[in-house]
């Protein structure tokens, strides 16, 4: 927890003042015993009424002051306790859109959602009641120890042996259930996996029939949840009960001891009767402080969990190395091996090439051969365990990957749609695009035409993650996006494998007739969709098995030959 507070920072008016306002109503709270024991000791006398009518008035006064501090209190609170939510989710999302995606794939996205939105609102429940209570119920608690050595210190002798009894339960309790309740957080991020799998997975699930499997895999996710959360709570569940036997065997003695008292005249009916109310208070807020204990348990383990995403590394988008540099190449890749977080072999290894501005280079190769990671690492999206990755001569380890960005439009192998309108969409590569800008690049992409036969037009809406949309549709889509923003460097990572050929070569024809020239960089499993780039480089296994055009590599690259002649037999190679 103590790794958030600084998020409170912004609030700290709020929550200073908050506590110590609930203070003053306890302080208020306190009085209200000895009114009562004054009101029953002035018994029949002849200033009765009037000992009556004043305490009674200074009760009501008391209340009403009491209510408006405690109102005042709670809402100094929240507010304190939404703004610090609010700051710690925006915190952790940020972290997240900008940390190393090892540890973004360590967590996982059900995980991820988890903890910025159940965990975040748990600890801002928690900050709520612990600013209104976790001085306001221990105040009370000695104060009414306090109040009862006034009133007799005999009888104040049970309050002084009950409350150390009480308080040793109440932590015992809070050091026991702290790791319980986070292995009930960690089997909900189970859960919600699990249901995020099965519902995104629907279609597959139900092609091959294990619906029953699935169903059996998420009752036994829900059992585990269960046990966990029941275990949790199992051990919170006695913490009231004792708490109330400790206090009921005390309330015993005090009456007790308080009636010989009364019989021995030394002490008043209305002592023994503020004494009770005193001990009931004491009730009220360590069942208030218990209550507390258990929050602020669920708490500490949702701010441990909140804290290990904002505590991921983050990427150099501000700090580094100006960018840009006129003369030289576009892409450098500089003996470059990448390894993947807890691989035995590197993904890519030793990769050497420039490719000029303007110049287009095809990447082949067969599956898992690093044509994605080759692809990742030129906007940075991957570091280099070793070498280097320049961008316009910038190295991405040590630049601006921000300004590096800027200079690359990235389509990523899986075509991603944003819940929205196509317009929208667009924008997200220029903000500022006109109508008109957008239609230029929808029609460079061959997705003019079916986004305008919808009635909306540019407006037609986007479901999450495009599904409206067929595959070959959104891959257009998302090519038109990244064209929109007129990149120096665009980035195709098999971003043409759900077009049919004629769309293919046509979106690759109007991309090489762009006025502006970009260097372009296009990973394909498919021949065809890079037989015409100035070079091609042929991946295996992460080494560079060739480079040149394709004619070269159909000459001096058997692995090249062997993939042409694949797909389209070896008459077409002679």
């Amino acid at each position: 927890m103590k790794h958030l507070w600084k998020y409170l920072r912004a609030y700290k008016l709020e929550a200073s003042v908050a506590p110590f306002l609930k203070l003053a109503e306890a302080l208020l709270e306190l009085c209200i015993p000895l009114f009562v024991g004054a009101v029953i000791d002035a018994g029949t006398g002849p200033d009765a009424g009037k000992t009556v009518t004043l305490n009674v008035l200074k009760m009501i006064l008391f209340g009403i002051a009491g209510m408006l501090l405690s109102v005042s209190s709670q809402y100094l609170s929240a507010r304190a306790a939404v703004g610090f939510s609010a700051a710690v989710r925006a915190e952790a999302l940020k972290s997240a859109l900008r940390s190393n995606p090892d540890d973004l794939g360590k967590l996982g996205q059900s995980a991820l959602i988890t903890r910025i939105t159940s965990d975040v609102d748990r600890v801002q429940n928690g900050v709520n009641l612990g600013l209104r209570l976790l001085l306001r119920s221990p105040f009370i608690v000695f104060g009414a120890v306090a109040m009862a050595f006034f009133c007799d210190v005999r009888t104040a002798l049970w309050f002084a042996a009950a409350v150390p009894v009480l308080a040793a339960v109440i932590f015992a309790f809070m050091f026991l259930g702290k790791p319980l309740q986070k292995r009930a957080a960690g089997k909900l991020e189970a859960l919600t996996l699990r249901t995020r799998d099965s519902l995104s997975g629907v279609r597959v699930i139900r092609a091959f029939g294990v619906e029953g499997r699935e169903e059996k895999s998420f009752v036994e996710e829900n059992e585990e949840h269960f046990r966990a959360s029941v275990s949790a709570g199992t051990l919170t569940s006695f913490l009231n009960p004792i708490t109330l036997v400790i206090v009921n065997l005390t309330v015993i003695m005090i009456i007790l001891t308080g009636v010989r008292g009364v019989d021995a005249g030394r002490i008043s009916q209305g002592s023994v009767v503020s004494l009770y109310n005193y001990m009931a208070l004491i009730l009220t807020e360590l069942v208030k402080l218990a209550n507390l204990i258990v929050t602020l348990t669920k708490t500490a383990a949702s701010a441990d969990r909140i804290a290990a995403v904002i505590g991921f590394e983050s990427e150099k988008l501000e700090d580094g190395a100006e960018t840009g540099s006129e003369q030289a190449p576009a892409v450098e890749f500089d003996a470059v091996t990448f390894r993947y977080g807890g691989a035995g072999a590197p993904a890519v290894t030793d990769i050497t090439l420039s490719v000029g501005r303007g110049e287009n280079l095809g990447v082949i190769g067969g599956t898992g051969s690093g044509k994605s990671t080759f692809a990742a690492l030129i906007p940075g999206l991957r570091l280099p365990e070793s070498g280097h990755v320049r961008i316009n001569g910038t190295d991405t380890s040590e630049g601006r990957l921000g300004d590096v960005r800027k200079a690359i439009a990235y389509v990523p192998q899986k075509a991603r749609l944003f819940a929205g309108t196509v317009a929208e969409n667009m924008r997200w590569g220029k903000p500022d695009a006109t109508d008109e800008e957008i239609k230029t690049a929808l029609e460079t992409a061959c997705a003019l035409d079916f986004v305008m036969k919808k009635p909306e037009g540019l407006n037609a809406p986007v479901s999450k993650n495009g599904v409206n949309f067929s595959g070959g549709q959104r891959q257009r889509l998302s090519i038109a996006r990244a064209l929109i923003r007129k990149p120096d460097i665009i980035v195709l990572d098999d971003s043409f494998s759900a077009l049919d050929m004629a769309t293919d070569l046509k979106v690759r024809q109007n991309i090489a007739s762009l006025d502006y020239k970009p260097c372009t960089v296009i990973i394909s499993q498919r021949p065809s969709s890079v037989i015409s780039c100035d070079r091609i480089l042929v991946l295996d296994n992460g080494h560079k098995a060739g480079l040149g055009s394709h004619a070269e590599l159909m000459e001096t690259c058997a692995l090249y030959r062997e993939i042409y002649e694949s797909q389209y037999g070896e008459e077409s190679a002679k």
